[in-house]
């Protein structure tokens, strides 16, 4: 046998465009030829086990081995190999049966993922790295003759008698000068292990060297012997396909080890997908301490389809809200290469987003009904994924609305079911609208927060970096409830009552403070006001409007207030118009003596808050040194 002739395409030749287009993402080369090793030792088992093979299947690992004088390198499998006829129908022409339209539709595609794997183009990513390409093969069929192909990267081929000796492939590589980096161990560990760590076929790359026991000294201490074995890169069973009855939680864990070898935490709880209708999909999600990190490294979620790795992008998968967790999703319903036009438009990944949406929601409410003590325990870890979920997704938010829980200063634990029941009469204003207060510094509010207290309210921590978003979300979804942080106003402003308390300055008096405050003051972004409070209230209160400092939070949160961010904040000043002192500086012998009062207690009043720092605290020091002396 002895052939030569030319591969039948009706348009430009195809390598150079292969070439051009995926340059950037060559490695991929290796990731489409044992993937095709795989397949053709998938297929022989298969033959096997429906009696159509009858010989011995035998050690069927996959070999990859390079050569860096030669400038070569091997992919060699033992699956059902190929006669000429067959090469020449899947090599000359099935690849290049879609070779037309291949061009003129992807002319201008700029991501690799659109090509490769479209048109049965996969074998041919080989010319990415190779001047020449050579496949030596010996078909499982009796009586099959060995056939080699050898192609220089030009539409022609030749075909002659092969040397294999034993059924499968060999696919000889020899490597271009542009990509002498592939004939490096260190370059092919690290593409075997990125693409190929959970291929269900054992794949070979060289031996590594490793110790085992080797007798004792004479103090009887194990001595240890260097040997060399197999380099076995793949675990071909990994916990995702098996079963969830044969894991037990260290599998489990294990394998999230195996996943994440330098992670420092092991995960709160796992979710294992397994459905086979009406799509595929296996994998097992694990939830990480999240903590309130904000910047969190999202893509941990790696997708593989039938074991070989595709991404860890996977934001058209999986809802964004969920990249927030780790772990493997597989299916074969997913094409190994997709181009993210083809992810957003395809009904399955539509279905499987929606599916793991909702097995992740109800495994929360699982864990949350079967043991509310240890849900509790897990929610400052758990906290940011489920509001960041129920902002971002509103069927994951129908079911989270029953465990999601918030957390007063007193350090108990509420859903949100659970808490508007508890503030509904207290917390009513004159309007009908319930008003929860909240801290989100629970040190530097205090002040405010024992304010509150006193007259029996409750207060909220939401101090995580969502919250600013999460108040708006439970405002928009709560009858008739307001959220309003606890420094946003004196507290009668905040739950405003029937009863209006009077006032104890007179008109001329009120005008008095206000000219004499703004002058001790004396800063354009604060505004006095005089207010009838009680006379146990402080006599000046320091505090920001609600929705402008909601807006300025969400703006350092990438809320789309951008706007809002750079705007000065704009303090109010309330002066206790029933309080004692106000009495005493309004009567004080001079105008420096009533100027140093107001001073003093607007001073206070910025120390409560925080807000005193720098000169204006060594002199509020100075000046009080002063005023007690």
């Amino acid at each position: 046998m002895n052939e030569k002739g030319n591969i039948s395409i009706h348009t430009e030749n195809i390598f150079p465009v292969i070439k051009k287009f995926l340059y950037s993402d060559n490695e991929i080369f290796l990731r489409e030829l044992v993937s095709n090793a795989v397949d053709a030792t998938q297929k022989l088992k298969r033959l096997a086990s429906l009696g159509q093979y009858t010989g011995e299947v035998g050690d069927v690992t996959i070999d990859v081995a390079y050569d860096e004088k030669a400038k070569t390198i091997t992919i060699s499998d033992r699956g059902i190999g190929m006669t000429a006829q067959e090469v020449k129908k899947y090599i000359n022409q099935i690849a290049f049966s879609g070779a037309t339209e291949f061009v003129e539709k992807f002319k201008e595609a700029k991501d690799a993922n659109e090509i490769i794997g479209r048109f049965g183009l996969g074998f041919y990513s080989a010319f990415m790295v190779a001047d020449q390409v050579e496949i030596q093969t010996l078909s499982y069929q009796e009586g099959a003759e060995p056939t080699r192909w050898v192609c220089d990267g030009s539409t022609s081929y030749e075909i002659t008698e092969g040397n294999r000796t034993t059924r499968g492939t060999d696919v000889i590589l020899h490597v271009n000068a542009d990509s002498e980096e592939f004939l490096n161990k260190g370059r092919l560990q690290e593409i075997l292990d990125k693409y190929g760590k959970f291929l269900p076929v054992p794949i070979r790359f060289g031996t590594r060297t490793t110790s085992e026991p080797d007798g004792e000294d004479a103090d009887g201490k194990t001595n240890y012997k260097s040997v060399e074995v197999d380099n076995i890169i793949n675990n071909t069973q990994p916990a995702w396909t098996k079963a969830p009855s044969e894991l037990k939680d260290e599998d489990y864990l294990a394998f999230y080890r195996e996943l994440y070898p330098y992670s420092l935490d092991e995960p709160l709880f796992w979710i294992h997908l397994n459905v086979d209708y009406p799509f595929n999909l296996t994998g097992i999600l694990y939830f990480p301490k999240l903590k309130e990190n904000f910047e969190i490294q999202k893509n941990k979620i790696k997708l593989y389809s039938r074991q070989v790795f595709i991404t860890d992008e996977v934001k058209d998968i999986v809802p964004e809200f969920l990249m927030l967790l780790h772990g493997v999703i597989d299916s074969p319903d997913i094409p190994l290469n997709v181009s993210r036009s083809f992810l957003q438009a395809d009904s399955n990944v539509k279905k499987i987003n929606a599916h793991i949406t909702k097995k992740v929601a109800d495994k929360l409410a699982e864990i949350f009904k079967s043991d509310r003590k240890g849900f509790e325990e897990k929610w400052p870890d758990i906290a940011l994924f489920v509001k960041y979920g129920m902002l971002s997704n509103d069927k994951f938010a129908e079911k989270a609305n029953e465990y999601c829980l918030v957390k007063n200063t007193d350090n108990e634990i509420y859903t949100l079911k659970e808490y508007a029941e508890k503030v509904k009469d207290i917390q009513q204003d004159k309007d009908g609208n319930v008003v929860y207060l909240y801290t989100n510094d629970t040190a530097q509010q205090d002040g405010y927060i024992t304010t509150a207290k006193d007259r029996g309210y409750d207060v909220l921590v939401m101090d995580s970096p969502i919250d600013s978003h999460f108040v708006a979300y439970i405002e928009q979804k709560a009858e008739k409830t307001q959220l309003k942080r606890v420094d946003a106003d004196v507290i009668d402003k905040l739950i405003q009552k029937e009863e209006a308390k009077t006032l104890n300055l007179t008109e001329e008096e009120s005008k008095k403070a206000v000219e004499l405050f703004e002058k001790a003051i004396s800063r354009d972004h604060m505004k006095v006001h005089v207010e009838a409070l009680s006379e146990n209230e402080l006599p000046v209160t320091v505090t920001i409007d609600e929705f402008m400092r909601r807006m300025k939070d969400m703006a350092q949160t990438g809320g789309g207030m951008s706007f809002y961010g750079s705007m000065p904040d704009n303090y109010k000043v309330t002066v206790n118009g029933n309080h004692p002192l106000i009495k005493r500086i309004l009567s004080g012998e001079d105008d420096e003596e009533r100027q140093q009062l107001a001073k003093q207690a607007f001073d206070l009043a910025l120390l409560s808050r925080g807000l005193l720092t720098g000169n204006e605290l060594t002199n509020f020091v100075k000046r009080s040194v002063s005023l007690i002396g």
